[in-house]
């Protein structure tokens, strides 16, 4: 069978009520998150200008420190278990482990970041005629890793 790549529905994420440590991203109990829309991993690095006199008029640089945010919107639903764990991280200013994952996150060879994260943005929206939502920005906050079941 032809390799056509993943669709996004069959992606998932995830969040854990137990922060991460190095040791137990893949002991860790892990909820799936099922209402979220639209998710967006962005995963960029920083550069350092490398360019001298003798670069033969070209910039160079070489790239620094990886950095990740996870952006994604859910229905707002306060009786949703992963809704209020994401909202009260946000309102506590305290971190909440999640993971972003090209499939379940028990299944081998699924692959994503996992972190401990803080949310940066958690803005309501409430159009006219549609759901009301919420839009989350989440920033890795301490142990980050590039998570791969094995």
């Amino acid at each position: 069978m032809a390799d056509n790549g993943i669709l996004g529905k069959d992606c998932q994420a995830s969040y854990c009520d137990t922060l991460l440590d190095g040791t137990n991203t893949s002991t860790a109990t892990w909820n799936g998150v099922d209402n979220i829309r639209d998710l967006t991993l962005n995963l960029d690095k920083g550069e350092a200008d490398m360019k001298t006199r003798g670069s033969g008029g070209w910039d160079q640089t070489k790239t620094t420190f990886k950095s990740a945010t996870v952006e994604f919107e859910m229905l707002w639903k306060p009786s949703d278990q992963a809704f209020a764990a994401i909202r009260d991280a946000y309102l506590a200013d305290t971190e909440i482990a999640f993971a972003a994952m090209d499939g379940d996150i028990t299944a081998s060879g699924s692959q994503g970041l996992a972190s401990n994260f803080e949310v940066s943005t958690f803005s309501r929206s409430e159009p006219l005629e549609e759901g009301v939502k919420v839009s989350v920005t989440l920033k890795p906050s301490s142990h980050t890793e590039w998570y791969e079941v094995v």
